[in-house]
């Protein structure tokens, strides 16, 4: 084909589908699959698909300058006719078809709708790859291929505990991470931005049960801290469970393979870079700092109290319950619980050094237990058992297990959040505890313990007992002075 052929007429229907099959004989056919990129002046260059009456499958194209005159009058379901467009090869950066040839529309391209058109229309069908193929175009702005799988992950919560999306911190977020895992390969990460985030939080709360099954079309490929995260276009779309008969299949598949769900694949690795205290400091200090993760060795030199070691959560989503009339009730707007069996999370604060800077610590929910080797609730109870099950606004001191930890040295996974940014609080959650000969570059991104680098934030259920925190929180680590627990 030439650079450039002038191309007369097109039969092109405008769908809710993404790539179909099936045109009238003698016609080449449209179908919407918008790609778009941002552009100046918040311009935005349109790709579509034309597939011809052999099912050639072409991509389409509408400049920026001429987005305005014709994308307002495509709309889905509707079969147009276009007249004067011409013809060019087909560029190989965000490619859609693997045709050479793109039909693109020209100043002077005739758009008219065709009524009472009985030519039907096949399913849409998908362009997948595997994790392997992904990997191997991984940041080369090719071709933009389809993903399908099961999800692990959603904003840190597993999708086997029925996840709290809370649409009002991902619309400040920006965004939201889907662990995503494809038949029994690696897990992938799929980063959702923006509105895209927002239509996947309410599309995924429409649904009677908590879906499993994710297609994702046009995805991008990235490596981002020596992970591969797939990156979805704006025109991408998303098809969870029964909507398309590819997420039907692998939710066919998926029932037939259970141990699948409950499989941990530790191929997919974070990377944490490893800080002292004081460095931390410094990076919260950097105008271009964000929420990260990081490694820090130190030594336990203290527990402070003055403060509950522990909170009562929500037993399914771990925020903190507030005492109703006749019951405990869940204060995660999301979840509402009332009625609730109400159990300790640890939320217990303590100073740490290294050889040059001192910090607090505070220690979150699971990160307490993998401390001291017991669960918060197993060590209230014992409290209360032993001590005549005391009522009332009694609080369990310090137990020993904590205090025993003091002198001790470890390696800590610390979460840097935006209260730590805004100077709001000098203080530094602790998310996991690490065996000092755990190489600190890997760790498995499976599981409740989700990491991320310094350019990833996970909103994960860490938040809510996060909320907690910081009612005990104001200017704490500015006190005159903190008290340690003895025997």
């Amino acid at each position: 084909m030439n650079e450039r052929s002038t191309l007369r007429r097109l039969s092109l229907r405008s769908t809710s589908g993404f790539k179909g099959c099936g045109i009238p004989s003698g016609f080449p056919r449209y179908e919407e699959v918008s790609t778009g990129f941002p552009m100046m002046a918040r311009k935005w260059i349109v790709q579509r698909i034309v597939r011809c009456f052999v099912g050639t499958v072409i991509q389409g194209f509408i400049s920026p300058g001429h987005t305005e005159k014709y994308l307002p009058e495509m709309k889905r379901g509707s079969v147009y006719k276009l007249n004067n467009f011409y013809g060019s090869r087909n560029k190989s950066v965000f490619r859609v078809a693997d045709h050479t040839a793109t039909v693109s529309f020209s100043w002077n391209s005739d758009l008219s709708v065709l009524q009472d058109c009985r030519t039907p229309f096949d399913e849409d069908c998908f362009r997948f790859h595997s994790y392997e193929e992904f990997q191997a175009n991984s940041d080369l702005k090719g071709d933009l291929y389809d993903v399908v799988g099961h999800m692990k992950l959603v904003n840190g919560q597993s999708i086997i505990e029925a996840p709290v999306l809370d649409e009002v911190e991902i619309a400040k977020a920006r965004r939201l991470l889907i662990h995503i895992q494809s038949h029994d390969g690696p897990v992938m990460k799929l980063y959702l931005w923006d509105q895209a985030a927002r239509d996947f939080c309410k599309k995924f709360k429409s649904y009677e049960n908590t879906p499993t099954v994710l297609l994702v079309t046009t995805v991008s490929t990235k490596t981002l801290g020596g992970t591969l995260a797939l990156t979805p276009m704006s025109s991408s779309r998303v098809f969870m469970d029964y909507d398309v008969q590819p997420t039907i299949d692998y939710f066919g598949w998926l029932g037939s393979n259970p141990a699948i769900v409950e499989q941990v694949n530790a191929e997919v690795v974070t990377k944490r870079e490893t800080m002292t205290i004081g460095e931390i400091f410094s990076y919260i200090k950097r105008e271009s700092a964000k929420d990260a993760f990081f490694e820090c060795t130190a030594m336990i030199d203290d527990v402070v109290h003055g403060s509950a070691w522990y909170y009562i959560a929500c037993s399914g989503c771990h925020t903190k319950v507030t005492k109703g009339p006749t019951s405990l009730i869940c204060t995660n707007n999301k979840c509402g619980k009332v009625n609730v069996d109400g159990v300790a999370q640890y939320r217990s604060k303590i100073s740490v050094y290294d050889n040059n800077e001192q910090a607090f610590f505070v220690l979150l929910g699971d990160a307490g237990r993998e401390l001291t080797g017991k669960p918060a609730s197993e060590l209230v109870r014992s409290y209360f058992e032993g001590n005549g099950n005391q009522e009332g606004n009694h609080e369990a001191p310090v137990p020993e297990a904590l205090i025993s930890t003091i002198g001790q040295r470890h390696k800590f996974c610390v979460k840097v959040t935006e209260h730590n940014l805004s100077g709001k609080t000098r203080s530094f959650t602790v998310t996991k505890i690490l065996p000092l000969d755990t190489q600190p570059a890997k760790i498995s991104s499976e599981g409740n313990h989700t990491t991320a680098t310094s350019e990833e934030t996970f909103k994960s259920r860490m938040d809510s007992a996060e909320e907690s925190k910081r009612t005990c929180d104001s200017d704490e680590i500015e006190e005159a002075k903190h008290h340690k627990c003895r025997n």
